[in-house]
């Protein structure tokens, strides 16, 4: 027991160690690279590191000679002696495309403008357009609900002198024997039809419009039907009434000839002369 505890007690510095020392970050500074970092910003194209070292005219740098010397690829001695690449250079690519990227995020403004635009202008044609608006729409709570309500609550199919607001009975069924009251009906009908078409088809704004114009005069009209039918039913079953009141028995009307003229004349003188 006592041999494992006295383990431990010898491991332990050795732990501590090993996680101090992977716990701790070396920096590295090696110039090589900071002379790269250099190169793929904006300061400056060359410093080309490591150097080279000669002795007695002879290439001694082995670092040199692998990475930029004879012993480099091609690949890194076309990259020193060839054009100023960095990307990060007033007229560089990544410097280009970030340009670009300005221009394409400045279009791409005007292009959601004029997409939000579009939109807006859709939205509105749609509420212009839709039979679902038309409740919202203020001319229509303003005037035309007001005026078109007494067709709304007319009756589409009447039955009797009441619901089509006539006089009394006589002049509904005097209209109904005459066919007055088949023409009112076709007149309601349209009406109807047209005021239903105006509240429920999609149309543009103007043309609904135009059709509660239409409507209201045709109500207007049909109104004025209504008052002359049943004042002209009116007047004649007063004249019926009158009539059939004064029956006054005429005598035909004669009118003597000549000869029956001068015949009564010599009978009434015959003892005179």
């Amino acid at each position: 027991m006592k041999k494992h505890f006295y383990k431990i007690i010898f491991l332990l510095p050795a732990i501590f160690c090993v996680i101090f020392s992977f716990g701790q970050v070396k920096k590295l500074n090696d110039p090589s690279i900071v002379a790269h970092q250099k190169r793929m910003v904006f300061e400056s194209w060359g410093d080309f590191r490591p150097y080279p070292k000669y002795t007695l005219g002879i290439q001694t740098n082995f670092a040199y000679a692998t990475v930029w010397g004879w012993l480099s690829p091609s690949k890194n001695q076309d990259y020193k002696n060839g054009a100023d690449i960095r990307p990060l250079k007033p007229t560089g690519l990544e410097v280009q495309r970030l340009v670009e990227l300005e221009f394409q995020r400045a279009e791409a403004e005007k292009i959601k403008l004029q997409v939000d635009s579009l939109h807006t202008r859709n939205v509105q044609d749609l509420a212009h357009w839709t039979s679902a608006t038309v409740e919202a729409d203020p001319l229509w709570l303003l005037y035309y609900k007001k005026m078109l309500k007494p067709l709304n609550l007319f009756s589409e199919n009447p039955q009797n002198y009441f619901e089509w607001q006539l006089k009394d009975d006589k002049t509904y069924q005097n209209m109904l024997a005459n066919g007055g009251i088949a023409h009112l009906k076709k007149e309601l009908d349209l009406l109807k039809d047209k005021y239903k078409n105006s509240r429920t088809l999609d149309m543009p704004r103007g043309k609904r419009f135009l059709m509660y114009h239409e409507t209201l005069i045709g109500w207007r009209k049909f109104n004025q039907q209504i008052r002359a039918f049943d004042q002209k039913n009116t007047l004649f079953l007063d004249y019926k009434k009158l009539l059939s009141k004064s029956k006054i028995d005429i005598e035909p009307y004669w009118e003597p000839n000549d000869v029956t003229i001068v015949h009564e004349v010599m009978i009434a003188y015959k003892n005179k002369f």
